[in-house]
């Protein structure tokens, strides 16, 4: 409209400069042909088009023009005050209607979303669980009150989690939901954040989504810190209590296995063919009672903090030969070949001895287990940056695909012959020494468990003629 405009401006000051040229250009010749009374009419019809144009049609246009810019610049509470009821006139009011609904359509669409960022930051500030919204690099965009009350001071610090306490561990979820592009879970005692939430220790596990507009374009990040305090409470209490039951079991456990050995071995006297049967099967079935109770106790030490670690730098490939050492008897009872992979000059692990063998002696028993005679069993290591990855791989069945998932949970015996302790007891071992354990298995190609142990850190030692 506004081109429309200057372009009538410009006709109408054309077709009046040309009237106005007309009537003095003819003025001369009417003059000389003795025609002084059209001569002198002439230039003064001229000069009244000119200004009835520059009245009657450009100052309307000019009027309008002007008041349609300001409202194109945004300013809809202006309006023209051209009131005639020619053409001019109906533009004006148009003009004017229009303005109005456009300032009703511009001020409900602010307060319909007004509306909607009030009614999210109410549900965001109803959660109880803390909730705090990052960008991709970690910085705070918007937390609420739970949030606000763990950060304290630095609740309103953009780089707040650079300089509060577990602050790292949040910004590594982040890292990882933005790098994996999907929700990042943190779970079992090693992913668990300890804050202080007022005057009370709290223990949250932390649950990280990307955050996505609708075009799918990456906004940040939302992390929730679930409050678990009470259920670890109440699984520590229920840890001690199997343990210490577990210990009361122990000594009566012990003297009847004492009594069926001296029966199986005839101290008592001589046992009938079917009193050996009945012996044997209850030596076999003590044996795996006294198993599953060194394995709760085990775990119950790890879960309650009462096991102490004896760390030290372990050579991989004299591990791994100390394991297949192990298991070459029970191995070649199968005809299972057990096979070492491992270079010599691999990196020590920093790590404690006696776990270490544990958490080998648990996989090697179910691969053994497993694995059908003529079988495979491979024990590799590998070093990647600053981990040394060490691999189990066996032959056997596999396992079920919808059992991978809770494959290291307490009591998921693989089968009956097991404690289901076994997973458990060496998942929390190798979290305990800072490492990870991961399973692969699918059925007829058999199991592969990987897990990682520390690199020992490299002490520098000086060649006694650098001294001095």
């Amino acid at each position: 409209m506004l081109n429309l405009t200057q372009r009538l401006i410009l006709g109408c000051t054309i077709v009046a400069a040309l009237a106005a040229w007309l009537g003095v250009a003819a003025h001369g010749p009417l003059e000389a042909a003795g025609h002084g009374t059209l001569a002198v009419a002439l230039p003064i019809a001229a000069v009244a088009i000119v200004i009835l144009t520059v009245v009657f049609v450009l100052v309307p246009i000019h009027t309008v023009a002007r008041d349609a810019r300001r409202m194109a610049e945004g300013n809809l509470d202006h309006r023209s005050e051209w009131k005639s009821r020619d053409s001019f006139g109906t533009i004006a009011a148009e003009l004017n209607r229009l303005a109005v609904r456009l300032r009703d359509l511009r001020e409900t669409e602010a307060g319909r979303r007004q509306m909607e960022f009030q009614l999210s930051d109410a549900v965001l500030q109803s959660i109880f669980e803390p909730i705090i919204v990052t960008d991709g690099k970690g910085h705070l965009l918007k937390v609420n009150q739970a949030a606000a009350e763990l950060l304290g001071e630095n609740a309103s610090d953009r780089m707040a989690l650079t300089n509060t306490p577990g602050g790292a561990k949040i910004l590594s979820a982040i890292r990882d939901a933005v790098a994996m592009q999907k929700p990042v879970a943190g779970e079992g005692e090693s992913a668990l954040l300890p804050m202080r939430f007022g005057k009370a220790d709290r223990s949250f596990r932390l649950r990280t989504t990307p955050m996505r507009d609708s075009e799918g374009r990456l906004l940040g990040t939302v992390t929730t810190l679930e409050d678990v305090t009470t259920l670890q409470n109440t699984d520590r209490f229920k840890t001690q209590f199997i343990a210490v039951a577990s210990r009361k079991l122990r000594d009566p456990l012990l003297q009847v296995r004492r009594g069926l050995y001296a029966l199986a071995n005839g101290f008592a006297g001589p046992l009938s063919s079917l009193q050996t049967e009945i012996v044997s099967s209850a030596v076999d079935d003590s044996r795996k009672l006294d198993d599953l109770m060194a394995d709760l106790i085990e775990v119950a030490e790890i879960d309650v903090g009462k096991r102490e670690m004896k760390l030290e730098n372990l050579r991989p490939l004299t591990v791994l030969g100390d394991a297949e050492g192990r298991y070459a008897d029970q191995a070649a009872q199968k005809h299972i070949d057990i096979n070492v992979n491992c270079f010599a000059d691999l990196s020590y692990v920093f790590a404690d001895r006696r776990a270490v063998r544990s958490i080998f002696d648990n996989l090697l028993t179910n691969a053994l287990r497993f694995t059908p005679e003529e079988g495979h069993i491979l024990l590799a290591a590998e070093e990647i940056k600053d981990f040394v990855q060490f691999t189990v791989r066996d032959s056997g069945r596999g396992i079920e695909a919808e059992r991978l998932a809770n494959i290291f949970d307490r009591f998921n015996a693989s089968s009956e012959s097991g404690t289901g302790m076994g997973l458990a007891l060496v998942r929390r071992l190798v979290e305990s020494l800072g490492g990870q354990i991961a399973v692969e298995s699918r059925l007829g190609l058999g199991t592969t468990f990987r897990f990682t142990l520390p690199v020992a850190a490299v002490e520098a030692v000086r060649h006694p003629v650098e001294v001095g």
